[in-house]
């Protein structure tokens, strides 16, 4: 109902009814309990494509004490009223009767959604209390739909916002995905941080806010503007890995800030960045790919500023790599936020339309087949005579079997 007051396409729909789990049951032939004892059913409708359609169906219910501060202990099937009274925000209170076409409206949610403002339903202490995720999302809401916090909503935000921890990684991680990858992802990141909950999830993001950027005589802003504008300009629907590898991108230029009288120094910035990265997907429990993507992007972020003058062993090495579109787009972002250039990006973005994927990435000229078969055995060595002869055939410098062999043997020469 929100959305469409709002003029929006809803991604989904709910129903809520007056009929119990099992008479949902008995009406729909596929059907998943997927919270019968919360009221819930989930409706399987038509296929499309490999998928089916699929509709909540929840019981009108009230709730009773929530111990564990994420889901009810029990509930009481009610009246529609009641139900409305224990969500969590006005603007998500609301009910339209498709039948009738009327709207039951018991919590003020209209008046709030024209008036653009993000109000808990009667005691925000009490809702915060019974679900401590509701404290990350109203800031995603608020961000989502452009409203501004209503007052006491805001302060039991702030009061409340050390025992976020207390919620499952998981369900945090899946509120970051939502926020992370909006186009208005900058004021989200912002309201994060002025309620208290950057300090409570990601307390790495709090030195950002005080390091100068650029001379010391004449200071250009903070290192979290500086964030928040690559954010802005990483494109308006990114992938999740990307959009968190540039909010953590000099997330390790506290650790390792210099100054001389010209200029802040943040030396190796990147490979510290990328340990802290590491540490928070792994907080986060992010899956292995999203943690793979996100610590190689932050190492990378500055790697490829000299691309023409990188040898092309190393240029193609990561110009190869799944992940290079979003490393351009990174490397795109932070030279535009900081007024650099973009030559290397754009020199990195014509190598790709010139070369191939057998320039990049072609088969190796030699294998840990051939290396056993010259009688080496398995060592250190090996991965020393596969990276050198790899590096020649990127550079260009061998083309066949035969001349990366003679490498091969002069490797093996040399060690003994």
């Amino acid at each position: 109902m929100r959305d469409e007051l709002l003029g929006l396409v809803p991604k989904d729909y709910d129903v809520a009814t007056d009929a119990h789990p099992e008479d949902v049951q008995r009406l729909f032939r596929r059907t998943v309990a997927v919270g019968a004892s919360f009221g819930v059913i989930e409706v399987l409708g038509p296929k499309v494509g490999d998928q089916f359609l699929k509709v909540q169906v929840a019981t009108f219910r009230s709730d009773t004490t929530y111990s564990d501060g994420r889901r009810p202990d029990a509930v009481v099937f009610s009246s529609p009223k009641e139900d409305a009274l224990r969500r969590d925000f006005t603007i998500n209170g609301m009910f339209f009767d498709p039948l009738k076409g009327e709207l039951h409206d018991f919590v003020g949610g209209q008046a709030d959604l024209h008036a653009r403002v993000l109000r808990a339903i009667g005691d925000p202490r009490q809702r915060f209390q019974e679900d401590k995720l509701r404290l990350l999302r109203a800031v995603r809401i608020a961000t989502r739909f452009e409203l501004t916090l209503e007052p006491a909503t805001e302060a039991a935000i702030k009061d409340m916002a050390p025992t976020l921890p207390v919620v499952s990684a998981e369900r945090i991680a899946e509120e970051l995905r939502q926020l992370l990858v909006h186009p208005r992802r900058a004021r989200g990141l912002n309201l994060l941080h002025d309620l208290g909950l950057v300090k409570a999830i990601l307390p790495e993001l709090l030195p950002m806010r005080g390091l100068p950027q650029g001379p010391p005589a004449a200071p250009t802003g903070n290192l979290w503007d500086h964030v928040l504008a690559v954010m802005d300009l990483i494109g308006p629907d990114p992938p999740f890995a990307l959009a968190m590898a540039t909010l953590l991108h000099d997330v390790g230029k506290p650790r390792v800030v210099g100054r001389t009288a010209a200029a802040y120094t943040f030396y190796h910035h990147e490979h510290v960045g990328a340990r802290i990265a590491g540490e928070i997907a792994d907080r986060l429990k992010l899956s292995n790919v999203e943690r793979e993507r996100i610590v190689w992007l932050v190492e990378k972020h500055q790697y490829l500023s000299d691309a023409r003058a990188m040898k092309p062993s190393k240029l193609k090495t990561t110009l190869s790599h799944p992940g290079i579109r979003e490393l351009l787009t990174l490397h795109r972002a932070d030279a535009l936020a900081s007024s650099r250039s973009i030559d290397h990006v754009d020199y990195c973005e014509s190598l790709l339309k010139e070369w191939t994927t057998a320039d990049l990435n072609p088969p190796p000229l030699v294998t840990g087949h051939d290396l056993a078969a010259l009688g080496l055995e398995p060592g250190p060595l090996y991965k020393t005579i596969l990276d050198a002869v790899r590096e020649a055939q990127l550079d260009g410098t061998i083309g066949a079997h035969e001349e990366a062999l003679d490498i091969v043997k002069d490797l093996i020469k040399k060690s003994t």
